[in-house]
């Protein structure tokens, strides 16, 4: 009673109430992992580990068995890749799900829930020992968002399993397909990205927009698509960019490798629209795996593109 009384006096008095402050944003760092399905699990450990040079840090069984249901290719300290040795759950994309490390798993779950998403609230360990929850984005996209523990296998493995061969050291961007350009750049803006460069294979069209993570270097890039989508191009849609300082120097490593004999694709290096040296490789099931310098080759960046956006799918 004395509450309402109160309230009811400063609103008579012209005086105004706090307003509620809205849920602080945690930091969003950077790229944690990038999980994909396999329909080969072997072949796709040649791949990543034979010929790409990366090692399994740990893996995930299946329920009540000993066959491994995710397997975990270690690319630094703080990224890693899953794959998942099992059907995709939504073929024909191979792409399972994109993560953000956060230094707040509580922060950021008040924070989306501030922006109308509907979190679950109290904080689980996940089977490696990390906090951490999903959502999806306006394409139906798995985002998880991660707070790595000291406890988690990911600490737990920190400086292990980072051989010389490892062909980078680090996750530069991850890239998959988007319906609806407008409604998918809000999302990022409203998780704090910025974008950063946008463009396409023709000065009439939009075909990539790339949002960067709101404190770290890692982005993402949005592979826009006129509808309908063909299934055929998810593989190279959804993909996932590897930095490397020279990209002949790489290919050459990679030629030398004894994997590379059954790889059986040529590494024809190119120089895309933005400017910088790339390869593109494929893994068994067709996902791509680019190798790209980060740097332009003039020293300066490529202008966005003032073009439209394709219309949207939905």
């Amino acid at each position: 009673m004395k509450k309402l009384v109160l309230s009811l006096a400063l609103t008579l008095s012209g005086a105004t109430l706090p307003a509620q402050q809205p849920a602080p944003r945690p930091h969003i760092t950077g790229i944690s992992h990038v999980g994909y399905f396999v329909s080969d699990l072997p072949k796709a450990l040649n791949f990543w580990h034979g010929l790409l040079g990366y090692d399994v840090a740990y893996t995930l069984s299946k329920p009540n068995t000993d066959d491994t249901r995710i397997a975990f290719i270690k690319i630094n300290d703080h990224q890693h890749i899953e794959l998942f040795n099992e059907p995709p759950t939504n073929p024909p994309s191979m792409m399972s799900h994109l993560c953000f490390s956060v230094d707040s798993i509580e922060q950021m779950r008040a924070y989306l829930s501030a922006n109308g998403y509907d979190i679950k609230p109290g904080n689980s360990t996940t089977r490696t020992g990390d906090y951490a929850f999903e959502i999806k984005d306006p394409n139906g996209m798995l985002i998880e968002f991660v707070q790595s523990l000291p406890t988690g296998k990911e600490m737990q493995a920190a400086g292990k399993f980072l051989p010389a061969t490892r062909i980078s050291p680090r996750i530069y961007h991850a890239g998959y397909s988007v319906g609806n350009a407008e409604k998918t750049v809000d999302f990022y803006k409203m998780l704090g990205f910025t974008e950063t460069w946008r463009n396409g294979p023709s000065p009439k069209e939009i075909s990539w927009i790339n949002m960067k993570v709101p404190d770290g270097d890692d982005y993402v890039e949005l592979m826009l698509f006129h509808p309908p989508l063909d299934p055929k191009s998810l593989g190279g849609k959804n993909h996932l960019s590897l930095v490397v300082p020279d990209i002949e120097k790489s290919v050459a490593d990679l030629e030398s490798r004894a994997a590379y004999k059954t790889y059986g694709k040529p590494l024809a290096i190119h120089t895309g629209v933005n400017g910088k040296r790339q390869v593109n490789l494929f893994d068994p099931d067709g996902t791509r795996v680019e190798l790209m310098e980060p740097t332009t080759l003039t020293g300066q960046p490529v202008p966005s593109s003032t073009a439209p956006l394709p219309p949207p799918a939905y």
